[in-house]
């Protein structure tokens, strides 16, 4: 299921909702358990006092956003993430305007991993934050 697609009253046998849950995940966490491990301890040294799904998912949901964003830029990094911050107001519920600039900066960090599955440490996403909120002025 992608953003945006929630639907109450699924059709969908067991089989099909599991398959396509496994490639969401997939997609999410290329590198499996250890990446998303990582991912969610940096997530909570990011943002003390939140929870795993309430990082989670507004991270995910700037990932499928900038992904997006990429294509329709023709795979321009610099327009998408120019595009994804602009349209920030419209994803106010999922994801905070003062928070938006570091999920982007985390995308871009998750962009970036291997099968290490080793993120930057909360300081180095911190420092690309201020960076994009620099180029933004």
């Amino acid at each position: 299921m992608a953003l945006g697609e929630i639907n109450i009253f699924s059709w969908k046998n067991k089989t099909t909702r599991e398959r396509e849950q496994e490639e969401y995940k997939k997609w999410a966490f290329p590198y499996g358990e250890a990446q998303q491990r990582n991912l969610e301890s940096l997530l909570l040294s990011l943002f003390p006092g939140e929870t795993v799904s309430t990082t989670l998912i507004p991270f995910l949901t700037c990932k499928e956003l900038f992904e997006t964003a990429l294509r329709d830029n023709d795979h321009s990094t610099a327009n998408a993430i120019d595009m994804l911050l602009n349209s920030m107001k419209k994803y106010k519920r999922v994801i905070r305007k003062n928070e938006m600039s570091t999920y982007v900066a985390l995308v871009m960090a998750d962009r970036e991993i291997d099968e290490r599955s080793e993120y930057p440490s909360a300081d180095v996403i911190l420092k690309q934050k201020e960076e994009l909120e620099r180029l933004r002025r």
